[in-house]
């Protein structure tokens, strides 16, 4: 524990992935680096096949592929869970995943302290992770639905994210680091190599588990419906393995122990300064040219140094979170838009959330593209492609990409069904009578609004949309029927969409009035119903998990909603046999109405009709504003890191990491206050995102133009200096006399 005013000089190994969902960076203390200098011999770790690599990392290394399948996993699913299951507009659906994200990145300043100030790397590891693991069984719980009511489900669920949100914050600071602690500091290549194996590890867990986890919440059905529980739970087995594992390498570890949290001496020395300088604000300040330098009654001077040294990169982060606002929403808004675009690819069906998998593919694929080609080329034309410049390129990308979602969004809306407005009903007709049957439908007994004839087993023409003169109504219908004339008359509501059916009674008709599923309320999931004109009930079976009974001479079943793809063969039975239905292929996104008939020869058939029209436009369309946002990210993300930790002395690293995932937090925040508030349709508030965001690369593009840059090796000279515990004046920093 490091007392008030002392300093500890940590040299810093950076490692992190290169988007928003982890960066990581890996403390090795001054301990280590001045055991280096001395010849006390030790004993040596056993290695992997006689090599350098410590045995211990292979258990770190599994640990940290099975924790990230363990998050992303869960993430994956996230959204649609509060959509469907909790029945959570969209709104709420997004802000409460963005506040999850957001706690997701302050904890780890939680998980630092506890680990550098009290517990160690390891025992923190071990602790937080049983926190993770009842987390990830409590949101599991909460996902039955046969457990309890909706209550229920959302204080489990809320409960779960906010265990899962401090198991995961808590360890993200604390597992590379305790990973580069395994190495001497004399297999520094080695250990190198070790972060590129580490990273790949998260890309795996994470490129893995987005494509799964999809897979277990739509292709398995849990008591007749998707099983979010088994997508939970299948990510919660992987947290108990990675914590399994992590144990199991227990007695071959380097456990250094607790050294003191850098970040509080900061904070500290900060405080200080301002208020020691509001306490003397009418003494002498003309020997104080800098703010900080009113610590130096409390703090040493190479502390105020490397103070000042962080807080000018800390002031490039102020415009950071807005591009994570925008990237973050992979995983929220542009799911929700998937949900309203067709999924089948023709040999499968892609689920709405499985597209989040393009992220970490393509990172993998752009990091080297962009190292060995693009940046390459762009060095060869001359041109100075400085770090500041690609961040600010990043964002530029980050708003094509917005532009795009924007553009997929209108066409979207163009190509769905219309919405029916206040004192609006569409209707539809259905003769399934012998004849053709004429109908006229009046508002009044004198106001005609529709008229038109319907040949047997034919529907009217596509829904007509019917004007109201009050939120409900009362529908008289004139039907012509065999040379005779029969009157009803049905109540009808705003807002809706309405099938009248015909139907045979006898040797003339009747009518029943159905009220069908609304656009709005699909969210992409494909449902179907029946009409039973037999007369038996029959029981169907869509699939294991999914069956329904309807009742004889017209009965008509609930929607009931099923797995996209094709159904030749659904199995039916009545009270003395035994029959299937072919219902062909069922789009994503579409409600269709099957009218059981005995019309052929051939035995029990099903009249296919669409009562919502399927999502037309694919889900392909998504791939541009991937691929550009996953550019904007290798950009950004990467480069930023890369610069800051080059701009920033050896001993404040672990600042720039809390400080960086601050900025990820607050990125979250924004999106979750714009979803609650902006009252903005989609499109608008995609090309809000987009602007905001310009604006924020213009105000970025001006710092970064006045920032000057510090050389890399005047850092490495205060390290050494550092090291050695030479005195002197402070670090006269030499800068580059190119800007951004």
């Amino acid at each position: 524990m490091l007392e008030e005013g002392e300093t500890k000089e940590p040299a810093m190994n950076p490692f992190q992935k290169n988007d928003s969902k982890e960066t990581l960076f890996l403390p090795v203390s001054t301990e280590e680096v001045l055991l280096q200098h001395t010849s006390i011999p030790k004993k040596q770790p056993p290695k992997i096949c006689g090599s350098n690599y410590p045995l211990s990392i292979a258990f770190i290394v599994v640990n940290e592929f099975c924790e990230r399948f363990s998050y992303y996993g869960m993430k994956a699913v996230l959204t649609l869970y509060f959509l469907y299951f909790l029945h959570w507009n969209e709104d709420t659906s997004t802000s409460v995943y963005h506040a999850f994200s957001s706690l997701c990145y302050f904890t780890p300043i939680l998980g630092a302290a506890i680990a550098d100030s009290w517990l160690g790397k390891y025992k923190t590891i071990i602790y937080l992770s049983l926190v993770y693991v009842l987390g990830h069984v409590i949101k599991s719980l909460g996902a039955i639905p046969i457990l309890g009511g909706h209550m229920v489900h959302t204080v489990l669920s809320l409960v779960g994210l906010i265990l899962i949100a401090l198991g995961t914050g808590g360890i993200k600071p604390c597992v590379a680091a305790f990973g580069g602690d395994q190495f001497e500091e004399q297999h520094a290549e080695e250990r190198t190599k070790y972060f590129s194996v580490f990273y790949l590890s998260i890309n795996a867990g994470s490129l893995i588990s987005t494509f799964i986890t999809p897979m277990l919440r739509g292709d398995v059905q849990c008591f007749g419906e998707d099983c979010y529980a088994l997508a939970f739970g299948v990510p919660g087995l992987l947290m108990v393995l990675a914590l399994v594992v992590f144990a199991m390498g227990s007695k071959l570890y380097k456990k250094p122990p607790p050294e003191g949290n850098i970040v509080t001496q900061v904070i500290k020395c900060i405080s200080f300064a301002i208020s020691n300088r509001y306490k003397n604000r009418s003494g002498d300040i003309s020997k104080r040219q800098h703010w900080l330098d009113w610590a130096a009654e409390k703090y040493p001077q190479q502390l105020i140094m490397d103070v000042k040294a962080l807080t000018r990169v800390l002031f490039l982060y102020i415009p950071l979170p807005m591009f994570w606002a925008l990237l973050d929403q992979q995983g929220s808004r542009w799911t929700l838009q998937a949900t309203r675009m067709n999924g089948n690819l023709g040999l499968f069906v892609l689920q709405p959330d499985q597209m989040q998998v393009l992220n970490p593919f393509l990172v993998l694929i752009f990091i080297p593209l962009f190292d060995l080609v693009i940046y390459r080329l762009i060095s060869k034309c001359g041109i100075n492609f400085s770090s500041l410049r690609k961040m600010a390129v990043g964002m530029i990308l980050a708003c094509l990409a917005f532009a795009v979602a924007a553009a997929v969004e209108i066409k979207i809306n163009e190509m769905a069904s219309p919405r029916a407005g206040p004192q609006e009903v569409f209707l539809q007709v259905l003769n399934l009578a012998d004849d053709e049957v004429k109908v006229k439908v009046l508002g009044d007994k004198n106001n005609s609004l529709l008229s038109e004839s319907i040949k047997s087993f034919q529907k009217m023409s596509p829904y007509s949309k019917l004007h109201l003169k009050t939120k409900g109504q009362i529908f008289h219908f004139q039907l012509e029927y065999h040379n005779s004339s029969i009157s009803t008359e049905h109540s009808v509501e705003e807002k809706n969409w309405y099938s009248l059916i015909i139907r045979e009674s006898g040797k003339n008709i009747s009518t029943m009035m159905v009220k069908n599923a609304e656009n709005e309320t699909m969210n992409g999931m494909t449902a179907v119903r029946f009409i039973n004109s037999l007369h038996k009930k029959i029981h169907i079976s869509l699939d294991e998990d999914t069956s329904l009974s309807i009742e004889e001479d017209y009965g008509v079943s609930e929607y009931r909603f099923v797995q996209g793809g094709e159904y030749p063969v659904v199995l039916c039975r009545t009270e003395d046999k035994n029959f299937s239905l072919d219902l062909g292929l069922l789009d994503s996104g579409a409600a269709y109405l099957f009218i059981i008939t005995n019309r052929t020869s051939e035995g029990p058939q099903a009249w296919k009709m669409e009562d919502i029209p399927t999502n037309k436009m694919s889900i392909l369309w998504q791939l541009p504003q991937y691929a550009l946002v996953t550019a904007a990210e290798v950009m950004f993300s990467v480069t930023g890191l890369e610069f800051s930790y080059s701009q920033a002395p050896t001993s404040m690293k672990s600042v720039l990491q809390a400080a960086w995932l601050l900025t990820v937090a607050v990125g979250n925040i924004i999106v979750l206050v714009v979803a609650q508030f902006s009252g903005l349709v989609q499109w608008a508030e995609f090309i809000l995102f987009s602007c905001l965001l310009l604006v924020v690369c213009l105000i970025f593009s001006i710092m970064g133009y006045y920032y000057v840059p510090v050389k890399s090796e005047d850092i490495q000279g205060a390290a050494s200096n550092q090291i050695s515990h030479t005195k002197g004046d402070a670090i006269n920093l030499e800068t580059k006399k190119t800007k951004f």
